[in-house]
């Protein structure tokens, strides 16, 4: 348990039993008010005493935080679609993060290290969340509500880089969070399956009246899936990326019956995929394949290469009525797909408006917020589809240089730091958050791939492992040659 930031002694197990007393003492007015004003009042005393628990378990113990943080980022959309909190749950993921970056100057107090911060990953970040921030002054944005709705999930949400950073400081603990990433994936993987073959819940069934709800996600008579996130894009992309992290570490230095059980995942999250429709995630896992022969160069994978392309090239065209497979072939034949050529078309239209515009048209400026917040904008007319779009549209090409640095600094200092980690299991889990790490820059060309939960968490988490594995690595080996030279000298 130590790996998760707990220590028991003495002083802890006090803390802990006056906060099993004070629950118990919660739970008796709680159950009184309840009996008097109804559920809605008295289960306010209960949730104000496991809310003040939570927030002292983050500060006390930040990894666990970590760990609150990676689940809740999974589930919190099947929470909000259940209906049954009204409490903006985004809010409390902010607070999450706040209350992490407290504990991260807090431990200042104890630990000082902010040596880990200095590389060109970490500067990049800092410039962009400084780019986003003063972009509430852009002249040409329509609308600064939009700026205060959207600075959340584009630039806050990126403070998580440097807790992630600061505070994964083990391999062991890696490991923990690796483990928990698999089993929130298959959990996810199974729920689809549930929806696939036993239909979906009442509460997951109401828009599905809605005409525009229909049109994108009822086709040819089969209902895309979504499993526990916000629609099927976010629910295929999460399971390509989770199918790439499997086929990544079979390569690491694991027992013949854990590769064979990343194996069977890896198949079941690519197969589970396809139940989305949603053709840009079919390239992913191809894409993250290319990247993974090109820095392995070993002659039985290549061959294993070869074998595969000449399997995909027959399955992109054989003939079928299938409709899943025929979605999957159209995504390797753009030009003949009516809505990429719409895509195509309007993005040809928007890009005089880029060219002219280098800061953008104002944070928040197209899509949902801008159409709520200012509906006469051409930015509001316009569908982003893209994630380098929007960022173009928005923050200008100005912005589009920025994020397309911090992907590009991730797969260099990924693919660098890959060939120089010595140690072979740091070195598997760079070697999978760099494919990672690649196949979401593709992703983000045809859809929105880090704006949604969990992604936009754990695509941040992905950069932090890329020099967390080295820092770990390093440490590792300048501790081993100390050892060596002692006993050297003892000799």
């Amino acid at each position: 348990m130590s790996n998760f930031g707990f220590s028991i002694n003495s002083k802890s197990k006090l803390i802990y039993i006056i906060a099993a007393t004070l629950l118990v003492i919660l739970s008796v007015v709680g159950a009184v008010l309840i009996g008097i004003y109804g559920y809605k009042v008295g289960v306010l005393p209960l949730l104000i005493g496991v809310g003040a628990l939570f927030v002292y378990a983050v500060l006390r113990m930040p990894r666990f935080g970590v760990m609150a943080l990676l689940v809740l980022s999974y589930f919190i959309m099947f929470f909000i679609n259940t209906g049954l909190i009204e409490f903006p749950l985004g809010l409390l993921m902010d607070g999450m993060l706040a209350l992490l970056a407290v504990g991260f100057f807090i431990q200042q107090k104890y630990y000082k290290n902010f040596k880990i911060f200095n590389n060109p990953v970490s500067y990049l970040i800092l410039i962009w969340i400084s780019y986003n921030l003063i972009q509430v002054f852009n002249p040409n944005a329509a609308s600064q509500l939009a700026w205060i709705y959207t600075i959340r999930s584009v630039a806050f949400v990126m403070i998580s880089y440097y807790i992630f950073t600061y505070y994964i400081i083990s391999v062991k603990f890696i490991r923990s969070i690796i483990i928990l990433w698999l089993c929130l994936g298959v959990f996810a993987a199974l729920y689809a399956m549930k929806q696939e073959y036993f239909g979906f819940f009442p509460f997951e069934e109401w828009n599905h009246f809605d005409p525009l709800i229909q049109s994108l996600l009822f086709i040819d008579g089969h209902w895309r899936k979504n499993s526990i996130f916000s629609d099927p894009v976010a629910f295929s992309f999460n399971m390509a990326i989770c199918s790439i992290l499997c086929i990544a570490l079979i390569t690491g230095p694991y027992k013949m019956r854990s590769k064979i059980l990343l194996g069977c995942l890896a198949t079941l999250f690519a197969f589970v995929m396809t139940y989305s429709g949603t053709r840009a995630a079919y390239v992913l896992i191809p894409a993250a394949l290319l990247l993974f022969v090109i820095m392995k160069l070993d002659r039985y994978i290549l061959g294993l290469a070869v074998v595969g392309t000449l399997g995909l090239l027959i399955l992109i065209n054989i003939p079928t009525t299938n409709v899943t497979l025929y979605r999957f072939q159209s995504t390797f034949k753009p030009n003949s797909d009516p809505s990429y050529n719409v895509r195509k078309a309007n993005q040809q239209k928007i890009q005089p408006f880029i060219q002219s515009h280098p800061i953008g048209g104002g944070l928040g400026g197209s899509g949902v917020w801008g159409v709520r917040f200012a509906p006469g904008s051409i930015l509001a007319k316009f569908p982003p589809d893209s994630g380098y779009i929007r960022v173009a549209m928005e923050l200008g090409w100005v912005g589009l240089f920025i994020i397309c640095s911090i992907m590009f600094a991730g797969l260099y200092f990924g693919i660098k730091h890959y060939f120089s980690i010595r140690d072979p299991e740091l070195k598997t889990y760079c070697f999978a958050m760099t494919l990672i790490i690649f196949a979401i820059t593709i992703a983000n060309f045809p859809q929105e791939a880090i704006v949604q939960y969990p992604l936009s968490i754990f695509f941040y988490l992905f950069l932090a492992l890329v020099k967390v594995t080295k820092v770990l690595d390093d440490k590792k080996y300048a501790e081993d040659n100390n050892i060596q030279e002692k006993k050297i000298k003892y000799v």
